[in-house]
């Protein structure tokens, strides 16, 4: 066979390893998505614009729409490594049944919940930092008051020192819907803090992910007589994202995935509750009620724009983000509200391919076998299957090319042309593979 090209960029076999299994597996992985990212270069481009207006005191909200297996969510993971180097906060959520945005059962605090959880900075990507933020603002505003004052963590005015640049920091949350209940909040904090009282730290952090059940409890426990609601929960992540900024991050930035389970709800009253959930989010970001904030939404065509069910079901939503008369397939307004994925060329899915035939073969340690011509052969027959030009996904393509990279990998006595022209591949040949790009080897188990 001839000699292939290999990638000059090595993936370390930890992240190899972890980007092959959750590809195999038909989820996106959660590191190194550098390797392998491959076009959607305008999308990435228009929503990392959005960055550059939050990190300015703005706010941002847009839909990413897409087929299954299309690839929103490795294209919201992809922005969401970026923003996190970028100095930005992240969180993010997965809306199911028991997680939505508004609910007669709490499942718009149980979504709440899980964004705190998933709240992910650049040193602590795997989420559960919402402590880490906290500590290292205290921290960092100690630093500021020795150099400012002269005094030492020793000196008795220190800590009174602090605490006074603490409430000047947050007063501003003060003026915000929920703000001053916040502020005292992140006061007691600081308390309990300097008290080394990890019981009431705590405690705090407790309230602050919506785990109080009822406001007595919060009261004995607390002095506080609020606690965060499946009501309220939004205007808490407004003030997150302004603290995030006080804090010394540039903003916050909120991914919510599969919308698709607010369309399957039975009941339209609730859709419709979840929709207005939306539109007010939307509304907020749109007419500057919102500041350091930016929220992506991510769901299957149907589920928006299906006027019956679908987001345009909703008609204050629908008028606002159906697409004008000039937006079509070919020439796409990515300034839009809703950005639509287009398909993956099949160009593009041979570079992504060839990146995963490399580091496949620097992950089990074997030379690439996999020629470029494998390569033609391979994605000529994937996309020459019949409804590939409309139904065909990255998710489909790579998970068959990992599985034959595996097998080749776990017997390498067989070829990579004997399994493509195999039955589960030959009954596409007709369309996918042209007699001009077939050598000798390919015909003999083809044709």
């Amino acid at each position: 066979m001839p000699d292939v090209m290999q990638t000059n960029r090595k993936c370390p076999r930890r992240i190899a390893q972890a980007v092959i299994s959750s590809l195999k597996g038909g989820v996106v992985p959660r590191v190194g998505l550098p390797y392998i990212t491959v076009g959607r270069a305008s999308e990435i481009e228009a929503l990392l614009r959005d960055v550059e207006i939050i990190g300015e005191g703005g706010a941002s909200f847009r839909f990413i729409v897409g087929r299954y297996g299309s690839g929103k969510s490795f294209l919201l993971q992809t922005i969401r490594n970026n923003v996190m180097d970028r100095g930005f906060v992240v969180m993010d959520a997965d809306l199911s049944p028991e997680r939505r945005l508004q609910g007669t059962r709490g499942q718009g605090l149980a979504t709440y919940r899980e964004l705190i959880s998933n709240l992910a900075t650049r040193t602590r990507p795997e989420g559960g930092a919402l402590t880490l933020v906290l500590d290292r603002w205290i921290d960092a505003v100690r630093s500021d008051v020795m150099t400012q004052t002269g005094l030492d963590m020793g000196s008795p005015a220190f800590h009174g020192e602090v605490e006074k640049k603490i409430r000047e920091i947050i007063s501003s949350l003060s003026q915000m819907v929920h703000g001053f209940d916040f502020a005292r909040l992140i006061t007691l904090y600081y308390r309990a803090f300097l008290a080394d009282d990890d019981e009431m730290r705590g405690r705090v952090i407790k309230w602050f992910r919506g785990e109080y059940g009822t406001k007595t409890e919060a009261r004995q426990e607390l002095g506080v007589n609020v606690i965060i609601t499946d009501d309220d929960w939004y205007d808490y992540l407004k003030l997150f994202a302004m603290f995030f900024r006080l804090a010394g991050y540039n903003g916050l930035l909120i991914f919510i995935d599969e919308l698709v389970n607010i369309y399957k709800i039975p009941q339209s009253i609730t859709r419709n509750n979840n929709y207005e959930k939306i539109l007010t989010m939307y509304n907020d970001t749109l007419q500057g009620k919102a500041q350091y904030l930016g929220i992506l939404m991510s769901g299957t065509p149907q589920c928006v724009e299906d006027t019956r069910r679908g987001i345009y079901s909703y008609e204050a939503l629908r008028s606002r983000l159906a697409e004008g008369k000039f937006s079509r397939e070919g020439s796409r307004d990515l300034l839009a509200p809703v950005i639509r994925l287009e398909a993956l060329t099949s160009e593009e899915m041979m570079v992504l391919c060839e990146k995963l035939a490399d580091m496949h073969a620097d992950l089990y340690g074997y030379r690439r076998a996999v020629t470029t011509q494998d390569l033609v052969t391979f994605i000529r027959i994937e996309y020459g299957r019949i409804g590939a030009d409309s139904h065909i996904t990255p998710r489909e393509v790579i998970r068959d090319f990992i599985e034959l990279l595996d097998i080749l990998y776990q017997d390498p006595a067989k070829h990579v042309a004997q399994l493509l022209g195999s039955d589960e591949f030959s009954y596409a040949k007709s369309e996918a593979v042209s007699d001009e790009i077939m050598d000798e080897e390919y015909a003999d188990f083809i044709l």
